[in-house]
């Protein structure tokens, strides 16, 4: 194994000739298996057993394991699932960030998508908070995540940066793969997608003098992700009000399972991925003695500005945005019909909210603005 590999060994995703052994630990790991045969049905844990063990590589186990798997889910939870503008990432090597809307389920749509593109596949970068267990960090890593350790304290937080953005810029531009990141940590509660400055700072450490040229290099493309309906919006709105209550509430690992779990398994409806245009083209326009912070805001302006000009609506959409501005902007795109839907939506969704001081206007307000905010960025953009 050559030395750049070794010196990425604690964070890089697992490379073809570590599967084998990995795959032969998680067979053998009960705890595996109480998780993921629940979640694979219909297809059975022998058929899943035997499509593992016929992997050896990372792409056939992408191909005979994780695309099956997902494409069933996708099946029994979405209306319909697409990928639009697949063109703008046919030749490898772009870092492609994204709005957040679910915990595991955005880079893990991608990929499918991208896999049924014939496109390859990207690196995932995923927090180690999410790998509550030993098996988790092994099928993530396996399935091509890399990790982005935040339990670490505030005197390595920069070298585990520095170390996190060479890692990405030696995947794009050596091994030539793709990379998918998330534009914040952790989801916009409120859909209000923003990119966070810090992400790009730290995708510029690699070479810190020079921000502009080094972001260039990752070649960014943004992507927008829309989702028709999102079925964590209640818990979302439930710490919304937790957080408003007590600044200092901090969720537990039991929500964190109850919010991935919701999103994995709960009905979305349509979702939508589109893919923005390549932001170097932006880049090239500026003077490159621009100052760093400079570079990083207009950076962070660009990215939302593609991702918010490529989301798709849906009904509900345009209901939530006639609703939050109190006007009738957008009532030739929906029935009385479909506006009494959404009004029953949500109150479902609130009967769903288990708090002993509810705030039942408030947690309603923050569930519109879920729906609402990507078309109200939407205008903004355009």
């Amino acid at each position: 194994m050559s030395t750049v590999k070794n010196n990425f060994d604690d964070i890089r995703s697992f490379r073809d000739h570590e599967v084998k052994t990995i795959i032969n630990e998680l067979l053998n790991d009960s705890h595996f298996k109480a998780a993921a045969e629940p979640a694979i049905h219909p297809i059975t844990w022998e058929q899943m057993s035997i499509a593992m063990r016929n992997s050896t590589t990372v792409t056939a186990f992408q191909r005979n394991v994780i695309v099956p798997v997902l494409m069933q889910l996708i099946k029994r939870t979405t209306t319909e699932t697409v990928l639009l503008n697949s063109d703008k990432v046919k030749k490898g090597g772009h870092v492609l960030i994204s709005n957040h809307r679910d915990i595991v389920l955005d880079a893990a749509y991608l990929n499918v998508l991208l896999h049924a593109h014939q496109i390859e596949t990207a690196e995932i970068a995923a927090g180690d908070n999410l790998l509550a267990y030993p098996w988790i960090e092994k099928i993530m890593r396996l399935n091509k995540t890399f990790l982005v350790k935040r339990s670490v304290g505030v005197r390595q937080m920069l070298e585990q940066s520095k170390h996190l953005s060479d890692y990405i810029h030696d995947t794009i531009k050596r091994r030539k793969q793709s990379v998918w990141i998330a534009q914040r940590e952790g989801r916009a509660k409120d859909s209000n997608d923003k990119t966070q400055t810090a992400m790009l700072k730290m995708l510029a450490l690699h070479n810190s003098s020079h921000a502009l040229a080094t972001l260039k290099e990752l070649s960014i493309v943004p992507l927008a992700i829309s989702y028709e309906l999102d079925p964590t919006d209640y818990l979302k709105a439930k710490e919304l009000q937790q957080k408003r209550d007590n600044p200092d509430f901090k969720k537990s690992k039991a929500d964190d399972v109850l919010s991935m779990m919701t999103g994995i398994m709960g009905f979305k409806g349509n979702v939508v991925f589109q893919f923005g245009d390549c932001i170097n083209h932006a880049l090239n326009a500026m003077p490159i003695d621009t100052p760093k912070n400079e570079v990083i805001e207009k950076t962070a302006l660009l990215i939302d500005s593609e991702i918010y000009k490529n989301y798709v609506f849906f009904p509900f959409n345009y209901v939530a945005y006639d609703m939050m501005m109190n006007e009738s902007k957008f009532v030739s795109e929906y029935t009385e019909e479909g506006k009494q839907k959404f009004e029953a939506y949500l109150q479902g969704q609130i009967d769903k909210i288990d708090l002993p001081n509810k705030d039942v206007d408030y947690l309603r307000n923050k569930i519109i603005e879920m729906y609402a905010n990507p078309l109200k960025n939407h205008l903004s953009a355009k």
